[in-house]
């Protein structure tokens, strides 16, 4: 076991973005990256084999609410933790569940002591406190782990933001105080991330940054955005946020986003990201490009077999047309949305790689600007 290790290449001179690398037990991960999210041990409709060999990410998301409820903790930790019970030898991130609260709201009370739910799965009652959702992901078993937070909706009432903030100050200290005193399960290193809350509202957002830049993790995320507020608002949120938390840590933007917004946040500092978007909009026929998006169930593609993206950034890019694409779709074959998802988890791990290239060689400000431009179409 060998203690985690970030380092900070270099900052774009025209903006806030950054090259680093994330030295792992299970990897390195260059910066910045997108992470497929991979809920219940699986990122939906890819195979592990395709994930590795074509999309070939650095490291992938697992969630604690949904693997906690299935397969249950007694079995990842009898598997040897979630890295071996799915054969992925590489780095993961769980979020801490805090996400599936607020999104629970019908299903869930939130006291001082935790969370009390009702499982989705059958109807039954579960509490979640910061203690043990640190010792469940332990189980679990993820290189980076968050910290349990509440993640306010939007819009959110100030008074409530506030409220809303404090706890989750509070419930960090319990994270890092019971983390601190249980040892890793296994024979790796895991860190763990506080994550700054404070809805929209600028003082709030500073003075958690400023607390959770205190509480001196080995890196930190910024949640409650990407909950439905104008992309404005994230990016001014996000702006306020990296400039009070260290430049020498890594920063996580949670729940992040189209592949604009990716590109923004990349530009404001935001060293990794994670979205459902890029599969369950693949799953609805939704692709992104690097000229915009198409709706693959659209009637102009029937007869177009030129390939679903000629910059062949994935296999099926070229081995498929966009007429046999959309001739899938129409017919619900399941075919169709594992290309869709395969094409669209390339396409955004193509899009940060390029971003890192960018930065690194000093381009990426105008590179970003002409990309963005080019991404805002319907094709």
């Amino acid at each position: 076991m060998r203690l985690m290790q970030f380092d900070l290449l270099t900052t774009d001179t025209a903006s806030q973005a950054r090259a680093g690398k994330l030295t792992t037990d299970h990897g390195v991960i260059e910066t910045p990256i997108f992470m497929p999210v991979g809920t219940v041990a699986s990122v939906k409709g890819v195979h592990q084999r395709e994930l590795r060999e074509d999309i070939n990410p650095d490291i992938i998301l697992g969630n604690t609410y949904h693997l906690y409820l299935r397969p249950g903790t007694e079995i990842l930790q009898k598997a040897g933790g979630l890295h071996k019970f799915m054969n992925w030898n590489r780095p993961i991130l769980t979020d801490s569940g805090g996400y599936q609260v607020y999104s629970l709201s019908n299903r869930r009370k939130i006291k001082e002591e935790g969370v009390k739910f009702k499982s989705h799965v059958d109807g039954s009652m579960h509490l979640f406190t910061p203690e043990n959702v640190m010792e469940i992901q332990r189980k679990i078993g993820a290189d980076i782990i968050m910290a349990f937070d509440e993640c306010t909706p939007y819009p959110c009432d100030y008074k409530y933001a506030k409220r809303s903030m404090h706890m989750t100050h509070r419930w960090l200290d319990r994270c890092i105080t019971h983390f601190d005193k249980t040892p890793a399960l296994y024979d790796y290193d895991q860190v763990l991330f506080p994550i700054v809350q404070g809805s929209t509202y600028k003082d709030l957002r500073v003075q958690s940054a400023e607390y959770i830049a205190n509480a001196n993790a080995f890196g930190n995320a910024i949640g409650g955005l990407s909950v439905g507020e104008p992309a404005e608002e994230m990016y001014a949120m996000t702006e306020v946020v990296t400039a009070v938390l260290p430049k020498e840590k890594p920063r996580y933007l949670m729940g992040v986003g189209t592949p604009i917004n990716i590109l923004e946040n990349i530009a404001l500092g935001i060293d990794m990201f994670d979205c459902v978007m890029p599969t369950r909009n693949a799953r609805n026929g939704m692709l992104f490009t690097a000229y915009g998006t198409i709706n693959i169930k659209n009637q102009k593609w029937e007869d177009d077999f030129s390939p679903i993206d000629d910059m062949g950034i994935t296999w099926v890019d070229t081995e498929y047309s966009k007429a046999y694409l959309r001739h899938l779709f129409k017919c619900h074959e399941l075919l169709g949305m594992q290309i869709a998802s395969i094409h669209n988890l390339g396409f955004y791990l193509w899009l940060v790689r390029q971003a890192r290239e960018q930065i690194l060689a000093g381009t990426f400000t105008n590179w970003k600007e002409k990309m963005v431009k080019q991404m805002d179409n319907r094709l």
